[in-house]
Formats: C-alpha cells, structure tokens, sequence
C-alpha cells in the first residue's frame, strides 16, 4: 500500500498566493501525471508535500506524515534537483553517502547504479555529467531504498530517446507492483505514454483530478469517423440527435457529442450503409492546451518578422 492522500496544500510568498487550499490523491499502482503551465505551482507542491516547503496543509502516506515516518527513505523516493551532489565525489561514493545516511546497506549504491544504466561510469565524478547523466544518478538516488512512492519533478528533462522509453518502462514497472507515481512533466506526448490519472493546476489552484481518459472525454475532444456514400443524410440525423459535426465530405463525416454505439444505431435506423466508424480521440496535448488556456502566467506573443537575406 502507498496511498498519498493532500489536503488544503498552500503556499504564499508575502502577498502572492502560489499554491491555494490544494488536495488530492495519489493511488497505488497508478503512475499520476502532475501538470501545469510554468510558474502553476508543481514543484513547490511536490516540496510542500515532504516537508522541503513551509505552508499550511498536510500530506499523508498511508496516513502518515513525511516527517513521521520511521524510515522515509525506504518509502518514499524524489528526484527535485538531479544537479545535487558533492563535485568531489565519485557516483557510487555520493549514493553510498546517502545511502549510509538513511540506513540502507551500502551495496545498494552498486544495485542502483546498474538499475539505471551507470554502471560504467560510476568511478567518475558526476561534475562531468550530461543532462541525461545526472538525470539518472538522481533517480538512483530515489531507488536506493526501494520505496514505495516515487515523486519526481520532470524526470525526463535530458534524456534521450532511449532514456525516455527507458523511464517509461521503469516507471510503468514501479506502479504495476503495487507502488505510488507521482511525475510532473511538460513533456506531455511521454506523459500520455505512462499516466493513467492525471493531476491539473493552474495558478496553484486544482483544475483537474482526472483518469487520463476522461480528462481528454471532459473537454469534448473525442470525435467519431465515419465514411458512408451517405455522409449529408447521417450528418443531418446526427445533429438532430444533438451531435456536432465538425467534417463533412463526399463520404466523410466526423462527428463529436455522441458515442459510436449512438451513431450506429442512427444509421441502422435510417438504414445508411456505413464501412467505417472509428473513434478519432484526441491528444493529451489537446485537452491540456485547452484545460489550461487561461491559467497561462508566460505567454510569448506571435509576431511576424521580415529576413534579411
């Protein structure tokens, strides 16, 4: 069991509010999609829920808070800075200092490393690291004490594309037995590749606490496909049965607001011949751009340019 339950999370900095009266769960064996514009407030959530932050609000593991539990690091395991590390320090020196630190056996330094893909370079200080490097060592610190919740801050940030389906198959793999995912993330196409519940602010305020699909059904982005030599007849019944068309063609007719079993049923009923009819779901991309279109504290405004040649 890693149930991460928040409740009324807020954080002000003088007079500006950056997380308000913010709650949610976090449900084992479920990798939680945490998202939000820049500046929305995810981070200092994540830090307000280990105590990193001071703010009002509580989180519980398993109904316990972070600063009570007997063995933090054998249950719970963040990524916030990959960039913290001594710069004298080998890799596998630096993870078995933290390792010593939380009462984990030393050996685990060596597990970790190999888990991650470091194990080559783990005599080499972590100062001469890539992006992507130091992305790794840090989730290896997260693993050391095989916890049971993970809370990472953009994990994906340098990876490349092996080192992202890498992580999406580890973290896939972490949720499946059992454990708790919490990720936030601006790369929403990996996001949508690993989430099955998504978790939505905006100006630090709750804007969706979602399965993934249905935060993608709530903004109406579904549509329905379907090719018939009697596209205008179904598109004409169709809006009478309160749907919307948003294509339509020779033999083409897309439709949003109703579901493949309504529309099949219309064309059956009006005996329309129909040889294809898909459901054609929108992107996570979609559904957050619009979720999230008046939360946007940083906008960069369009502009065209003449060059010079």
């Amino acid at each position: 069991m890693a149930l991460i339950e928040a409740f009324g999370l807020t954080k002000r900095f003088g007079d500006k509010t950056v997380v308000e009266d913010l709650s949610f769960r976090v449900e084992p064996g479920k990798v939680t999609g945490f998202l939000g514009p820049n500046g929305a407030g995810k981070s200092t959530t994540m830090r307000l829920m280990l105590g990193l932050d001071v703010g009002d609000g509580e989180t519980f593991f398993d109904g316990v808070p972070y600063r009570q539990l007997t063995q933090p690091a054998r249950r719970v395991g963040a990524l916030f800075d990959a960039r913290s590390f001594h710069p004298a320090r080998t890799a596998v020196n630096h993870l078995r200092m933290l390792a010593k630190g939380a009462g984990l056996p030393t050996s685990r330094a060596d597990e970790v490393l190999e888990q991650v893909g470091l194990t080559p370079v783990s005599t080499a200080r972590p100062r001469g690291f890539s992006l992507g490097m130091l992305q790794r060592l840090g989730l290896a610190a997260a693993l050391l004490g095989s916890p049971d919740t993970l809370i990472l801050d953009e994990p994906a940030n340098g990876l490349d594309p092996q080192g992202i389906h890498w992580l999406r198959e580890l973290l896939t793999q972490y949720a499946a037995a059992g454990n708790s995912v919490l990720i936030s993330s601006h790369a929403l196409a990996e996001v949508e590749a690993v989430a099955d519940h998504l978790v939505v602010i905006g100006r630090g305020r709750l804007l969706a606490d979602l399965p993934l699909p249905e935060f993608i059904r709530s903004f109406e982005l579904e549509a329905v496909l379907v090719r018939t030599p009697e596209a205008e007849e179904l598109a004409r019944a169709a809006e009478k049965e309160g749907g919307t068309v948003l294509e339509r063609e020779a033999e083409l007719v897309v439709i949003r607001g109703l579901t493949q079993r309504h529309i099949a049923e219309i064309a059956a009923s009006l005996r329309i011949l129909v040889y294809e009819l898909v459901a054609r779901t929108s992107t996570l991309e979609a559904a957050y751009l619009r979720a999230s279109a008046e939360q946007t504290d940083f906008e960069a405004r369009q502009t065209s340019q003449k060059v010079r040649v």
